[in-house]
């Protein structure tokens, strides 16, 4: 058989090099295996690469997502081959077998998560987000996005677990790791409660959904899109650019605002305040023409409304709808620039106004008077009349 013969051939050139040391024997067998095993993994993975180049998106994938952990495995089968053949005591060959088991978990756990995160990627390329009506692919990017995350969380905690179990000194924390009993996992769970409260925040947000990947939000007074979601924390993009960091546990527990809840599309609201004495339908008129002639208008909500009388004005409220909310709020401004710019050239006398009231004995009065105790005849009182604002009696 080769490997006896390997042996053999072993065994003759130890017997002639007495005065070599069996740990460099070793040493140079372990660092000719590994070489061996990744010029034979690069080999093969060449030819692999290859062979699935005109295949499905999947293979292809598949190929070259797991081309560390596949090394990795080469490398494990050559030292494999060599402890058995390697002049090593029992301490010393029980070490690296030990060592190979550990490995070999590791490389399961490494697999899986490689898997996994193959086919959720090649699940989610059906949906676009850059689509015009994305609530759907932004549901189901958010959801996977969410449980892949605790998914990785949760297969490294059985990784770890399942390696620590292989070790007789420590195999009780890892039997106490993966069954999360005892006083141990109770402290523990104590120690990690922020992790662990996100960490079921999480599953709850992937089941409820709340927030979605790009929902604009409206979060402790500031304005902006989910930009992305980890296990532990939700990045904000506010509308400046900055960055809003919000712990998971905070959309569980706090109310907040989604504008895109079930759909983007908003309606904006306009208020303006003018003289009672603005004519209305004309203004209405104004307003759908200024939204007919917008692109960002959707055509679905168009109105004008007069909502409250103050003291020196009227209120009129402008209703525009658009399809998400940074049209919404370009379609505000613009329906503001243009109403104002509209009243300020046909009815500037629309525009508020302060107004007084006289009766006609203080009327009279103040025709023979300037307003400041002297006759109207006085050379000092014509300069002030002339100065004096002029105030229009009420009939």
């Amino acid at each position: 058989m080769p490997l006896e013969s390997l042996k053999t051939f072993l065994s003759y050139i130890d017997s002639k090099m007495n005065w070599w040391p069996d740990w460099a024997t070793s040493l140079l067998l372990l660092t000719f295996a590994v070489t061996a095993a990744i010029w034979l993994h690069k080999v093969v993975f060449n030819f692999v690469e290859r062979l699935v180049q005109g295949q499905d998106l999947f293979r292809r994938s598949l190929v070259s997502r797991t081309k560390a952990p596949s090394r990795l495995a080469f490398i494990m089968m050559g030292i494999g081959v060599v402890v058995g053949i390697a002049p090593l005591n029992w301490k010393q060959s029980d070490f690296i077998w030990q060592l190979m088991v550990v490995g070999l978990i590791c490389l399961a756990g490494w697999f899986v998560s490689t898997a996994l995160h193959i086919w959720i990627v090649l699940y989610l390329r059906r949906f676009k987000l850059d689509s015009e009506d994305n609530l759907l692919a932004r549901k189901h990017v958010t959801q996977f996005h969410i449980l892949q995350r605790i998914a990785n969380i949760l297969i490294v905690i059985v990784t770890i677990g399942a390696a620590m179990m292989t070790f007789d000194g420590i195999r009780q924390y890892g039997v106490s790791l993966l069954a999360s009993a005892g006083a141990a996992s109770l402290v523990v769970g104590l120690a990690f409660q922020p992790m662990l409260k996100n960490l079921i925040a999480g599953f709850q947000l992937a089941i409820t959904q709340p927030i979605r990947i790009d929902d604009a939000l409206l979060v402790e007074g500031e304005w902006g899109n989910v930009e992305e979601i980890t296990s532990s924390y939700v990045v904000v993009r506010l509308w400046d650019w900055r960055r809003m960091i919000v712990p998971l546990s905070y959309f569980i527990e706090t109310p907040f605002q989604n504008w895109t809840r079930e759909n983007a599309s908003l309606i904006g609201t306009v208020y303006l305040y003018t003289d009672f004495t603005v004519p209305v339908d004309e203004v209405r008129a104004k307003l759908e023409e200024v939204a007919r002639n917008s692109p960002i208008w959707d055509g679905k909500v168009v109105n004008l409304q007069v909502t409250d009388f103050r003291e020196n004005t009227m209120e009129l409220r402008f209703l525009v709808s658009s399809r998400d909310a940074p049209r919404t709020f370009d379609l505000r401004c613009d329906v503001r620039e243009a109403m104002i710019a509209w009243l300020q050239e046909k009815y500037p006398q629309s525009l508020p106004r302060t107004r007084a009231e006289l009766d006609r004995g203080e009327a009279r009065r103040r025709e023979g008077s300037n307003g400041f105790g002297e006759r109207a005849g006085d050379g000092a009182g014509d300069g002030a009349k002339q100065d004096a604002p002029a105030l229009h009696a009420a009939d």
